[in-house]
């Protein structure tokens, strides 16, 4: 098994649903930035909102000025920035000091922004939502239906970012997790023992965020997220076993520890 990278989670935001407040300040922030990086982050994936249904909108200047804080120390650290926003804006700012990569949970939906885009060298996280503007909702998950939707989602999207010049390999594609795919556990659980089939059907890296979500939570019987180190390890390495190139995580220590023991007892 070809252990994935990993994405370590650093929210600069007031109503995250694992973390928030807690790295609001630009020190703590800061601080927390290098200990991801300390604890083996292949890339620190910045969140200057949220996006959980009672998030509170963050205007681009507000995610720019949260994002401004950390970015340069960071990189300047030698680590590699994913900057998760969906707004043009604020994406267009993070091409321009320095984001390797560009986190968007509408995979693009802005053409708008194509153009610097396609003029950039990031890699681009294109994830899909059920929702098609905005943070999560509770919206119903289907099972039966979410893998014709998932598919037919980045079948539209790459052809659209490919035509306006944005080179395919780029591509990251992240089918979404939890609300983003639909409230109730069975939709995610569907697609995440599917995972191998987006790898499959369109020869992309697959990125996955399972990190203290609720649906995990909920089969352990309603843990906290301050609680959820077991279940999502498990979900995670579950993700690693099939494949998947890309693990976004708040545990990054952990994670990483995981993965060596399972290297260490796949070698001879």
């Amino acid at each position: 098994m070809n252990a994935p990278q990993i994405l370590g989670i650093l929210n600069i935001t007031e109503d995250s649903f694992s973390d928030g407040r807690k790295f609001l300040a630009g020190d703590a922030a800061l601080a927390h930035g290098h200990e991801l990086l300390a604890g083996g982050a292949d890339i620190i994936d910045i969140g200057p909102s949220a996006s959980n249904p009672d998030a509170i909108p963050v205007s681009p200047a507000e995610e720019i000025k949260r994002l401004a804080l950390v970015m340069p120390d960071l990189i300047k650290a030698g680590g590699k920035i994913s900057v998760d926003s969906f707004q043009s804006e604020t994406q267009v700012w993070a091409l321009k000091n320095g984001a390797a990569y560009i986190n968007d949970i509408h995979g693009f939906a802005d053409a708008s922004i194509y153009p610097a885009l396609a003029a950039s060298e990031a890699r681009l996280i294109a994830m899909h939502a059920i929702q098609s503007q905005g943070v999560a909702t509770r919206e119903k998950g289907d099972p039966a239906t979410i893998w014709d939707k998932i598919l037919r989602f980045f079948e539209v999207r790459l052809k659209a970012l490919e035509a306006a010049g944005i080179a395919r390999e780029r591509m990251i594609l992240d089918p979404g997790m939890g609300l983003f795919l639909g409230a109730g556990r069975e939709v995610s659980l569907k697609v995440l023992r599917e995972i191998g089939r987006l790898k499959t059907s369109f020869g992309l890296p697959v990125l996955v965020s399972v990190s203290r979500k609720s649906f995990l939570r909920v089969i352990a019987g309603g843990r906290t997220p301050d609680e959820a180190g077991a279940v999502t390890l498990a979900a995670e390495l579950f993700a690693a076993a099939q494949g998947v190139d890309y693990i976004r995580t708040h545990d990054v220590r952990a994670l990483k520890d995981a993965l060596a023991v399972l290297g260490s007892l796949g070698s001879e």
